[in-house]
């Protein structure tokens, strides 16, 4: 292999090089195995990606990559090494254009494409002649640096014939407008996770789901197999994790097939058209644990394109604590900017899933309760962004959650009670399934009042008399006990807000 170049997006000035893998030309009727392998070193401060090209001749049938890395001692507290991989093919590497075909990360030392398979994280089809990009991600280099090695081998003969995706329906049974209980943040062995399709769909029903959502990192590779394990039970909704340097994002319910680009940092100013995209393919924006402290993970972007926000992300943490105290900083700054009469947008709702991975990672545990139409995906997605929904951490826990004024006023979650500001309201909490939890009644002021806990029976109705002069919005806390002191208690379940009042004109409020 000759000395050449190597295809840089982001990072360092100076960077290494490689040149152009190449393979022989197919002679017709050839059916025998090519094999090359390269060698390099990635200096600390390596850009985010870099690209070996591949020369792929015609008559390819299989094309199989695999791949190591040295891992070097580093004293404690400095990163080790960590190189990510994927590969795009001859339509080429362009910023969300057509060339992806798979991306494992981490998670795979190798893997193959040909025409009617693949491996999970990698698209299955025809492997045309051209120039093929391995894609390596430096996710960390330690400070010896990162020496790795590349073997590609092609295998020569006539291609299997190309395999038609089949996807799930985007609607099940359902119950009619009724309260609709989901995951939207899962993992399957398509990405980083360890558990097949058949046993998420599994774990999801015991759980009491009613929809899930396929949400692999940074690819779409499990869309097509997902068909076998739906039904008029379970409703499985399609998008990815898009698993950036600057943080996480699921395109929750976007189109089958729908592959979101995740190669940019929050400096490049790019993250504004893939979430156009999600929605243009009828999916959400929404942040993925924006506290979370693994590398890369800590969300950078803003919310200014979010639909909703992952508030509650698997068993509750300090990092989730921090989100909710985010985003009910975001709720405020929503009622001041309607309050002021300014042009602001739509206030953000708050969701929870799992983002299970495999075991003893819980499979609905938190998980989102949304008041739909049916369960169609349009209709789930529809009320996740309205608002009208509560997050809870099993299916053991039933929330109603109401304000009332005068005669023939009432709204429910992710609604407006439309009120003079001086008239007294009636917040009632109805729960079941919530054993000694106290409730905490929370407004754009705080929390203001703060009941006794449930009954172990878990049953209660608690309620509370306010105004919109005293509380712009209202939203529900159950929180399990705490033992002493002045922490809240790990929380059980909260509410999307009711909001009191009058919409100021030309605010963006529901």
């Amino acid at each position: 292999m000759g000395i050449g170049r190597v295809l840089l997006v982001t990072g360092a000035a100076v960077a290494p090089t490689l040149g152009s893998v190449s393979f022989a030309s197919a002679a017709e009727g050839r059916d025998d195995q090519e094999t090359r392998t390269v060698r390099g070193t990635l200096p600390a401060g390596s850009p985010d990606f870099v690209y070996v090209p591949v020369e792929v001749p015609s008559g390819v049938r299989e094309l199989r990559v695999s791949y190591t890395y040295e891992k070097p001692s580093v004293p404690a507290g400095t990163p080790g090494n960590a190189l990510d991989v994927g590969i795009f093919d001859e339509r080429g590497t362009e910023l969300g254009g057509t060339g992806f075909r798979g991306w494992s990360g981490g998670a795979r030392t190798e893997f193959f494409l040909r025409a009617d398979d693949a491996t999970p994280g990698y698209l299955p089809g025809p492997v045309r002649e051209g120039t093929w990009h391995i894609a390596l991600g430096p996710y960390t280099v330690a400070p010896q640096g990162l020496a790795y090695e590349i073997t590609i081998a092609l295998t020569y003969g006539e291609p299997a014939p190309v395999v038609p995706p089949v996807y799930p329906p985007e609607r099940a049974k359902g119950r009619g407008r009724d309260w609709y209980r989901g995951d939207c943040h899962i993992h399957s062995w398509y990405s980083d996770g360890r558990r097949t399709p058949a046993g998420i769909a599994a774990l999801a029903r015991a759980a009491g789901l009613d929809f899930i959502n396929s949400s692999e990192h940074n690819t779409s590779s499990a869309h097509a197999h997902w068909a076998d394990v739906a039904g008029d039970d379970l409703l499985i909704m399609l998008g990815e994790e898009v698993t950036t340097r600057n943080g996480h994002v699921v395109a929750l319910g976007t189109e089958p097939g729908t592959f979101v680009d995740w190669r940019y940092r929050a400096r490049d100013n790019r993250f504004g058209r893939f979430a156009r995209q999600i929605r243009r393919a009828g999916g959400l924006v929404v942040p993925a644990h924006p506290h979370a402290t693994c590398v890369g993970c800590n969300w950078k972007f803003g919310f200014g394109e979010a639909d909703a926000v992952e508030v509650w992300n698997g068993p509750y943490t300090p990092d989730d604590e921090m989100t909710l105290a985010d985003w009910d900083s975001m709720l405020v700054a929503s009622v001041r900017a309607g309050q002021t009469g300014q042009s602001g947008r739509e206030w953000i709702p708050a969701m929870g899933n799992s983002d299970a991975h495999r075991a003893p990672d819980v499979v609905g545990r938190p998980q989102t309760v949304v008041l739909a139409d049916g369960l169609r995906r349009e209709a789930v997605l529809e009320g996740i962004r309205a608002g009208r929904s509560y997050v809870a951490e099993s299916a053991k826990i039933t929330l109603g959650f109401t304000v009332t004024g005068g005669p023939g006023e009432r709204a429910g979650i992710g609604e407006r009670l439309e009120t003079d500001r001086d008239t007294p309201v009636t917040v009632r909490l109805e729960a079941a399934g919530a054993p000694r939890c106290v409730v905490r009644f929370v407004t754009d002021q705080g929390v203001l009042f703060s009941s006794a806990p449930l009954p172990v029976s878990g049953v209660g109705v608690v309620e509370w008399r306010t105004s919109a002069s005293y509380a712009a919005y209202v939203r529900a806390e159950l929180r399990h006990d705490a033992a002493a002191g002045p922490l809240p208690g790990v929380m059980a379940a909260f509410t999307n807000p009711v909001f009191l009042g009058r919409p100021a004109e030309g605010s963006g409020g529901r």
